[in-house]
């Protein structure tokens, strides 16, 4: 009996090694990449994504075009601001869900980590944008 209840505890510790860590800090030059904005989940296939550099420049991809601007992050507060972006034209469906990632960015106050790890961006009020973290694509390391 004792056997069976030291190899369950063996199995148990092992599976949780399976498991990925929880984040608990928001980490520069990590990658994320945008699930929710808002309410609303983001357009099938459509790729949007957030990268804090470690020189106080935030950038990404909005949907359409590529997006910029500055940051500042002390403790679990973080503010984006002086957003610029590509001028690229594509379906008005995917403009009107980068619009409203690219106005939601500067309302950012506070930023967490959920139960599952998922990054939120957190507004002043309303729901959060919610970001998983990824290795960042190959175009955006150049």
């Amino acid at each position: 009996m004792r056997l069976v209840f030291v190899a369950s505890l063996a199995l148990l510790a092992s599976a949780c090694q399976l498991l990925p860590a929880k984040q608990n800090s928001l980490k520069t030059g990590q990658h994320y990449r945008v699930e929710w904005i808002g309410e609303r989940p983001l357009i099938d296939r459509s790729y949007l994504s957030l990268t804090l550099g470690q020189d106080g420049k935030a950038f990404g991809h909005a949907g359409c075009n590529r997006w910029f601007g500055d940051y500042q992050l002390v403790g679990n507060q973080l503010h984006i601001d002086r957003i610029a972006t590509t001028r690229k034209r594509c379906a008005p469906s995917l403009m009107e869900q980068e619009n409203r990632y690219l106005a939601a960015l500067p309302e950012v106050v506070r930023w967490d980590f959920s139960d599952t790890g998922q990054l939120q961006l957190w507004p002043a009020s309303g729901a959060a944008i919610r970001l998983w973290a990824e290795p960042a694509p190959a175009d955006e390391l150049e």
